[in-house]
């Protein structure tokens, strides 16, 4: 039996694939091709979403609630560290529902990068054995932290609603939750790539978030206390850059009466700005890489 080697080989090999219309298996398929088969694979990454959600909770006895109590209680903590002993709270009216939408709000980001940074190291024998577009358990991430905001924002509405009453108003955290997931789908996309190639960033990852959480504007209104420092207009614009800060004004002011007085200047097109240009970004950065997970 004769064996094909050397280039003359390989020249022959790659004549037959053409031949009979073979392809590498781990060869990256087209940008338009790859959104194709993403489409069809949507029913995958919603039962995913649902599986890993069940799996990660099953031996505890609240199950799924803890994702909804950790954020609660951690803004109790903050409530008390922030709101009461520094005094924060002083001249912002209803202070615990203000507290709670930022952190929910920042939560939901938070979690859809951590756990988004894992999606692809913790599910190499699932890439190794079956071939599908990867962009599909990073998604999936997305889309179970995506099902537990919708069970944070009922219980947010229920806060707003019994302390301020309701308002046509709310239907305005719908663009402003779809501009965010578009947001954190592009963060989750980019930090999926560099949580596969290097391991230390997921050790990393809680304090780049925490450092995030208190330049975000989650325990006090950015423009009160720039003010009260008699910091220029500047430094606040430059703040309200930070895309937390825009998604999380934009909720607040959808939710609280009295939060126009405290808002950010210009928090829709940033947000939206962002939007789209971190899920672009982070689209093509994850799918640049799609012939290289799994390796190794």
């Amino acid at each position: 039996m004769s064996t094909v080697a050397g280039p003359a080989g390989t020249a022959e090999l790659a004549a037959l694939a053409e031949r009979y219309g073979l392809s590498k298996s781990s060869a990256r398929p087209a940008l338009g091709g790859y959104l194709r088969e993403l489409w069809g694979r949507r029913q995958f990454i919603v039962s995913y979403a649902r599986a890993r959600t069940y799996a990660l909770y099953a031996g505890a006895r609240l199950g799924s609630v803890w994702q909804v109590l950790t954020p609660l209680m951690n803004a109790a903590v903050y409530y008390l560290a922030f709101g009461v002993l520094l005094g924060t709270k002083n001249g912002i009216d209803n202070y615990a529902a203000f507290l709670i939408c930022g952190m929910f709000v920042f939560t939901y980001t938070q979690r859809s990068m951590t756990e988004g940074s894992r999606a692809i190291s913790l599910n190499m024998s699932l890439i190794r054995t079956l071939h599908f577009p990867r962009a599909t358990l990073p998604l999936a991430y997305v889309v179970n932290e995506l099902n537990q905001m919708f069970v944070s924002l009922g219980i947010l509405f229920v806060l707003v609603g019994v302390t301020d009453g309701l308002s046509w108003r709310w239907f305005l955290v719908l663009p402003a939750l779809a501009l965010q997931t578009m947001f954190n789908l592009g963060m989750t996309l980019i930090f999926a790539r560099i949580g596969t190639f290097v391991s230390d960033v997921s050790q990393l990852l809680p304090f780049v978030t925490r450092t995030w959480l208190y330049a975000s504007g989650i325990f006090f209104s950015i423009p009160d206390k720039l003010n009260d420092l008699d910091a220029p207009g500047w430094v606040i614009q430059l703040l309200a850059l930070n895309p937390i800060s825009a998604y999380i004004d934009i909720v607040r002011r959808s939710l609280l009466d009295q939060h126009e007085e405290h808002a950010l200047p210009h928090a829709w097109p940033i947000a939206a700005g962002w939007a789209v240009a971190v899920l672009v970004g982070g689209f093509v950065y994850f799918w640049r890489a799609e012939d290289r997970y799994g390796r190794g």
